[in-house]
Parts: C-alpha cells; structure tokens; sequence
C-alpha cells in the first residue's frame, strides 16, 4: 500500500518491487490481485497518469509509448491512453524546440539536423517535428 500512496504504478512496477522486498510470489499476485478488485491498483489510470506527467515534462507520444511498455502496460491500453489524451503533439513539438533552441528556425543544415534529433530523442514524430519547424511560435 506504501507503494500506491506516493503515486500510480503499473502491475510489472509493484510485482517487481515486492520481488525486490523477497515477498513471495504467490502472495504478490495475490496482493496484487485484491488491489485490482478494489481499484486500489489500475494500469490504466497509470497509464493515463504518466501520459499526462511526461508530456508536461516535454516528451512526445512516441516516447511515452516506449516507457509504458517498458512498464509493462499492454500495447492496446498504452494507444487507447495516447488517442484518449488531450494533447496537441504538434504544438508541443514546437513549444519544446523553441523552449530548447530559441524561435528563431535554424539557417543552416546542421543546425537543424541538432534540432530534429533532440526533438527526435524527445519522442516527437517525423510530421510533428517537420511542422514545427514550419510554423512560427
């Protein structure tokens, strides 16, 4: 219960902690198990939590996706959660490039070849960091 108190984690999250604790791991599923029956523990009120907390930190979907599954929430669930989200990509995309590198569209190709790999490496999409470098902040 320590666990849920401080923030939402995904099944894989608390089976792997309580592993770590040496709690058996009849008794994980089970505590796991009572935890869903009850809404204590729900993936995809994680999922919707960490969609929501990684965005606002600057990161886009595709990003997003690759650290849901690395937790462990199913592949069905994590796209529902990023169709579901109410978050304009593209204007993030942009909102982050100009945050990081100024408003100012880079002159020349290296420049922007830095730009569209940091926006890369953030999980923005091929469309979306074309289109912020199209649009003005």
């Amino acid at each position: 219960m320590n666990y849920l108190a401080r923030r939402e984690h995904s099944i894989k999250e608390l089976v792997t902690k309580l592993e770590k604790a040496e709690f058996e791991h009849d008794d994980i599923l089970n505590v796991i198990s009572r935890l869903t029956e009850q809404d204590l523990q729900s993936d995809q009120r994680f999922a919707e939590n960490y969609t929501r907390y990684r965005s606002q930190r600057g990161f886009g979907g595709q990003k997003i996706r690759q650290e849901l599954k690395e937790r462990g929430v199913g592949v069905e669930l994590i796209n529902d959660t990023l169709e579901q989200a109410d978050i304009d990509w593209f204007s993030l995309a942009m909102t982050v490039r100009c945050k990081r590198f100024g408003e100012q569209s880079p002159d020349d190709f290296k420049d922007r070849a830095k730009q569209q790999r940091f926006l890369q490496y953030r999980g923005f999409t091929h469309e979306q960091i074309t289109e912020s470098f199209n649009t003005g902040h």
